[in-house]
């Protein structure tokens, strides 16, 4: 099992996710196609010569949830249940095609669940961050995780 149960987390504890992911074209392309999110700022190369940036924006939800995703097999791989929500989602710095993007987690809470005796709730700060260290993803998510089997 890669993920952790829940007894296995401790408030602070950080991971720095060895796996990093280089975002292509073909990514927030096929992202905005799947979402039907048609923004020029995304999609449109011409259009977004004019804007302050110069060139499409990968997609914030796309960044979302490669952080996220970056975390799964260090945190929750085969131990949760499911996720609780996300609150605190922030991207400072935006993503471009071309950017390696890592990520950084750190278990804010523990929480046993009320409702279920197998199972807690950890809340988990996840940063992302681009090749050159600078933040551009943040959240706070809370996923209801199974306690090590008896």
């Amino acid at each position: 099992m890669a993920g952790k149960w829940f007894e296995e987390f401790s408030i602070g504890q950080v991971f720095e996710h060895e796996i990093r992911r280089t975002v292509t074209e073909s990514d927030n392309t096929w992202f905005c196609a799947a979402t039907y999110n048609p923004a020029q700022l995304h999609i449109d190369h011409d259009y977004c010569k004019g804007t302050e940036f110069g060139q499409p924006l990968v997609n914030s939800l796309f960044t979302l949830g490669l952080v996220i995703g970056l975390s799964v097999q260090d945190t929750t791989l085969g131990t949760t249940v499911a996720n609780l929500g996300m609150t605190d989602t922030r991207f400072p710095k935006p993503v471009f095609h071309g950017d390696t993007i890592r990520a950084r987690t750190t278990v804010m809470e523990l929480r046993e669940s009320k409702s279920r005796p197998n199972a807690g709730i950890v809340t988990f700060r996840h940063q992302g961050l681009n090749q050159r260290g600078e933040e551009v993803c943040i959240c706070v998510r809370q996923a209801l995780m199974l306690r090590k089997p008896v």
